[in-house]
């Protein structure tokens, strides 16, 4: 069957499985049982498609809300105009619900035929001959997968709201209509926002219903199917999970020690209940003669575990393991190896899982720990480093670190940030013994410059309570600006060649992990330049691993959307040529990705089972056409520079800023109860770009529907390749480059969640009017030299389905988007405080259904 037969039906079965469907539920919103909800359920498509109209004469938003109200509901004052667009609010937030859940209840019938490569496809391969079994088997002994949840903003579902989409989603796939509208009913009345902002233990209690409801259940399926079809040792871990709520200070500095404390007691304890859920399957199946205590000893530790948890848990792992097999032996022995299946998934459970669920990962700035550092060389004088440490060189820094033990205790007088680090780093230890090694044994040194940044806080850690001989804790340097990525290789060369470190390492079973960050190397240097520095700094990195011998992982910090690194993410790591160390993949998941790609076990298994597809693949098959040669690397960075000279141009217009402030809700994002973490560092002082997060600058830019990080500079440069005379070598390269073309096919899709239309009234601005189109032209431009450079009509004309999708997915959201303009215009104008606060939360409304309906927009 040739490709596009497949895309045409896939394509139909979008259209009879989503589309469809959806228009048909879509009416049962007439019936929500909102409070006053007059007629809401009524005028929303009138208004819907009256926004469709104005966006499509580039109307303004005033002009557009304005002739609605006029011709539609004439005669009513402004406050009730406002009462009625809070109300579309409230349709808009759970019509993204119903598409969401209609498309994840479609997932078998239309997801697993948009790629191949799910452990299916690595089955087949398998049954060709015994060679590919035994190539795929050894591979599988050295690869590893971690998926790492982290709490960003963007993903604001309460439980509440998560537990009704998994039952539409059960009930959508049998269409059962009366408990679809049952359904609809109660999310019409269950709140979807706090009335405050969550605090950093209530943002990984939310993401912990994921690892209790899906991640459990589909990391074991996974791991079953390995074991039953590949040669592989139980023992070596191929899947693992990281958690980041409650370690991230650098992510939130609202996280504390006692944080990070009940964070880690909280995994334990949830983890424990899903054993004991398991645990009461196993008892009400095995209950035969000849297990002595054994099953009321696993029942007591199990249930006192879960529910009466001591002050001073250690961790059981072994104990566990040696119950569950004394139970599995006498089953087979005595009893017909009956139910046996069911014990052995308990233990290929806690093996996967241990006493900590997932590995809390402590990150913080390097900045702060070298005041900390200062701080406490300060504290302990003469025995802990040179009288003039702080004047040397970073070379005579690195020599003269002595690495002395001591029991150094944070006094009460040291600031907030001081006290945390130091008590963080004693926690650590605390943690290893309760919950095992693996529930806390990463820390993350984010802006790291420098091999000193590492060294140091390994003395921290000794000067706390850790002995040399026994510091089972991995360093891990996060390089995330342009300049730092830059610089990378040699910072690691002056690590691997340093003699503690050196040493260190090989007690580590010579493994580093690297951290890469996608989000402040585009914030920092535009689309193109981001990618590059990042592709040029793994295959620096990996080859000075290899030069020393270090077995390399890198750890991808990424977003949902392509401008921080988000994307079809199993296509970029298929894409890794031979140059790069492709043998361990870990990433973060976060914001909507987490509920739109593993929401369900059925979507988190597909997306899982790519990711080790792509890595199993890369490695055994690696394209060689991803070798780029030196003229392709010149031209590539040739691309990289003109397209951050772009970048550069634009975010230095006195304006860039300004416009965003005014034409975003970006100064309102604080005000968004999703988050315990401020937009912004430094949030006292004025804003200016260095300061803004990433997620923030990212998110502000989808929200005014222009996806400037995802594109701008690319189109600049890729005329440029035009016009010197290389455009048909540019063609050869994104046909034969999975790394060029998975790039730009993610910057295209970047380029389909953008509208101008929204703000094409701008364009006549007195003040703004030449920034705009600043913009605008670069983005028609981007896609005109897209267009050409692929062949097609339309972008994503490739994905259709994912094309139709967005496409779909941005309609819902327009009324919000131009309800959101509207807003934004009237505080502009606006002197009166008690419209300002109607105006503001007008706004903030409308910012939940924009990301929600995006998946990957911050």
């Amino acid at each position: 069957m040739s490709a596009s037969l497949k895309l045409s039906q896939r394509e139909a079965t979008f259209n009879n499985e989503v589309v469809a469907r959806f228009e048909l539920y879509n009416s049962l919103f007439q019936t929500l049982p909102f409070y006053q909800v007059k007629d809401t359920g009524i005028l929303l498509p009138f208004f819907a498609s009256h926004c469709e109209q104005g966006a499509t004469q580039q109307l303004s938003p005033t002009e557009i809300i304005e002739t609605f109200f006029k011709k539609h509901v004439p005669g009513i004052d402004h406050q009730e105009q406002i009462n009625r667009m809070f109300r579309f609010i409230q349709y808009i937030e759970r019509q993204v619900v119903l598409f969401d859940a209609i498309e994840d209840s479609s997932f078998g019938k239309i997801g697993r035929a948009a790629d191949a490569g799910t452990l299916q496809s690595l089955l087949q391969q398998a049954t060709l001959n015994d060679q590919s079994r035994k190539e795929i088997s050894e591979k599988l002994k050295d690869f590893s997968l971690r998926l790492v949840l982290t709490a960003h903003p963007t993903q604001f579902y309460p439980g509440t709201v998560l537990g009704i989409m998994t039952d539409l989603i059960e009930a959508l796939k049998l269409n059962d209509i009366n408990t679809i509208d049952e359904l609809l009913q109660q999310l019409g009345k269950t709140p979807f926002f706090n009335k405050t902002s969550p605090t950093p233990v209530d943002e990984a209690v939310s993401l912990v219903w994921f690892l209790e409801n899906i991640f459990y259940h589909a990391f074991a399926g996974i791991q079953t199917t390995l074991e039953e079809e590949f040669d592989i040792d139980n023992l070596h871990q191929i899947l693992e999970l990281g958690f980041w709520p409650g370690g991230d200070r650098d992510g939130n500095p609202n996280v504390t020690t006692e944080t990070t404390k009940s964070v880690a007691s909280f995994l334990r304890q949830i983890l424990f209940r899903c054993y004991y859920r398991d645990f009461r399957v196993l008892k009400r199946r095995i209950t035969f003669r000849g297990f002595g205590k054994t099953l009321d000893n696993l029942e007591k530790l199990l249930y006192q575990n879960a529910f009466n948890p001591q002050r001073e848990p250690h961790d059981v792992q072994e104990e566990l393991l040696s119950l569950l097999q004394s139970i599995h032996q006498t089953l087979i022995t005595d009893h017909d190896s009956l139910f046996v299946d069911i014990v052995e998934g308990m233990i290929r459970k806690v093996r996967l899982f241990g006493c900590y669920f997932a590995t809390l990962d402590i990150r913080q700035d390097s900045r702060v720990l070298r005041s900390v550092f200062q701080f406490a060389s300060e504290q302990i004088k003469e025995s802990a480093i040179a009288a003039d440490y702080h004047d040397l060189d970073e070379a005579k820094k690195l020599k003269s670190i002595k690495f002395n033990e001591a029991d150094f205790i944070c006094p009460d007088n040291a600031d907030d940030l001081t006290k945390d680090t130091l008590n963080t780093i004693r926690l650590m230890k605390k943690i290893q013994h309760s919950n095992g090694e693996k529930a806390c044994q990463r820390f993350i040194i984010s802006n790291c410059q420098q091999a000193s940044d590492i060294v140091q806080l390994i003395d921290l850690f000794l000067w706390s309570g850790w002995e040399k001989d026994s510091l089972t804790v991995d360093f891990m340097p996060l390089f995330e600006t342009v300049n730092d990525l830059k610089h990378a290789a040699d910072v690691m060369e002056k690590l691997y060649t340093h003699p503690f470190y050196k040493e260190h390492l090989k007690h580590r079973g010579n493994f580093q992990a690297i951290m890469l960050g996608f989000s402040d190397s585009t914030k920092d240097g535009g689309y193109l330049m981001a990618n590059w520095s990042i592709y040029k700094a793994k295959v620096e990195l990996t080859t000075m691993a290899r030069k020393y011998g270090i077995r390399l992982a890198f750890f991808d910090g990424r977003g949902g959307p392509p401008a921080r690194g988000g994307g079809k993410t199993h296509r970029f790591y298929s894409s890794m040529g031979s140059e790069i160390a492709n043998d361990h993949i870990q990433l973060t998941i976060q914001g909507q990705t987490v509920s739109s790609q593993y929401g369900s076990v059925e979507t988190a298994r597909f997306n899982t089972e790519q990711l080790i597809h792509a890595g199993i693949i890369s490695a055994l098959h690696p394209n060689q056409h991803d070798l780029l040669d030196k003229k392709h690397k010149d031209m590539i960075s040739t691309m990289a520079n003109e397209s951050y000279s772009a970048f550069m141009a634009l975010r230095e217009d006195p304006l860039f800023v300004e416009y965003l402030e005014n034409f975003s809700p970006l100064k309102l994002l604080s005000m968004v109860n999703i988050s315990s973490r401020p937009t912004k560092r430094n949030a006292g002082a004025p804003l200016k770009l260095e300061d803004l997060r990433a997620i923030s600058f990212v998110t502000a830019w989808s929200q005014l529907k222009q996806s400037i990080p995802g594109f701008y500079g690319v189109g600049t440069a890729l005329k440029g390749m035009k016009d010197s005379g290389n455009w048909d070598e540019i063609k050869e390269l994104y046909k034969g480059s999975g790394f060029f073309r998975t790039m730009l096919d993610n910057c295209m899709m970047s380029m389909s969640k953008s509208d101008f239309r929204v703000t094409a009234y701008l364009a006549e601005d007195k003040k703004y009017g030449e920034f705009w189109t600043k913009l605008k032209n670069e983005f028609d431009l981007t896609k005109a030299m897209l267009l050409e450079l692929t062949g097609t009509d339309v972008l994503m004309q490739e994905y259709p389905v994912d094309r139709r999708s967005i496409a779909i997915r941005e309609k819902i959201v327009l009324p919000l988007v131009i309800i959101q303009h509207y807003a934004l215009q009237l505080l502009n104008a606006n002197n009166n405080p008690e419209l300002t606060d109607i105006y503001n939360k007008l706004v903030i409304r409308t910012v939940y259904g924009i990301v929600n309906a995006g998946r990957n927009l911050a």
